[in-house]
């Protein structure tokens, strides 16, 4: 496929356009990750975050076929999304202030990364074929998408900035990930028990993400009561 060709552009549009499309969960997390920080640092969480997002998606794309072969990969996935779920639900504590400062940044980088690595394990496989082997047209195609991703998580960080529901919604949604990633790890040999129960695999998914939506839902709940009660003066 040679460079410039209607086939390459073709297949780079596919793959500006199917990122687009799986980028929507990304966006999510970017936004929850960044918006307990200062205004000023806002910005640049949401474009440094980003843009390494993508890159260490390139890299995970050149290997996802490899990697998704390995057994508890997603299960360790998902225990991780839930956790990034429920932690994003917990607000910034006032004595917290000092160090949110200091470290809020890289904090906040560090969760768009290790979600966008669990979510993108699926993703990328999409890309990939997309890209159909040219890497050259796979590091051009998610390149590009970098402003699109950005835009999108800006957006959705004034929305939230009014609604604060939002997070709420992107934390269940983060946790219906988490449920769907644990029932396709390849280890669990989840066939056997859907044909059991009478379920389509399709069906498993569902209910695990429901599940798991559920959890971070009620531990979130649960925590921020916890720390509401500690917080109160004897």
């Amino acid at each position: 496929m040679e460079f410039g060709s209607a086939a390459f552009i073709l297949a780079l549009i596919q793959i500006i356009w199917v990122n687009i499309l799986l980028s929507g969960d990304n966006a999510v997390v970017i936004a929850l990750a960044a918006r307990s920080l200062p205004a000023h640092q806002q910005k640049k969480a949401i474009v440094i975050g980003s843009a390494a997002a993508i890159v260490m998606r390139i890299v995970l794309t050149l290997v996802a076929a490899q990697l998704l072969q390995l057994p508890w990969l997603k299960l360790i996935g998902s225990v991780l999304l839930l956790y990034i779920g429920i932690s994003l639900l917990l607000p910034e504590g006032e004595e917290d202030g000092g160090k949110l400062a200091k470290d809020g940044l890289m904090a906040a980088i560090r969760t768009i990364l290790i979600a966008d690595l669990v979510m993108s394990l699926d993703n990328v496989i999409a890309v990939a074929a997309a890209a159909m082997g040219n890497t050259v047209l796979l590091v051009l195609g998610l390149a590009i998408s970098i402003p699109l991703v950005i835009f999108g998580s800006t957006l959705l960080l004034k929305v939230i900035e009014r609604f604060p529901l939002i997070v709420w919604l992107g934390a269940a949604l983060l946790g219906f990930i988490a449920g769907e990633l644990f029932v396709n790890d390849p280890a669990l040999h989840t066939e056997a028990l859907e044909a059991s129960m009478g379920l389509t695999h399709h069906a498993a998914e569902i209910g695990a993400g429901v599940l798991g939506a559920i959890i971070v839902l009620v531990a979130g709940k649960v925590l921020m009561s916890r720390r509401r009660s500690g917080d109160q003066p004897a």
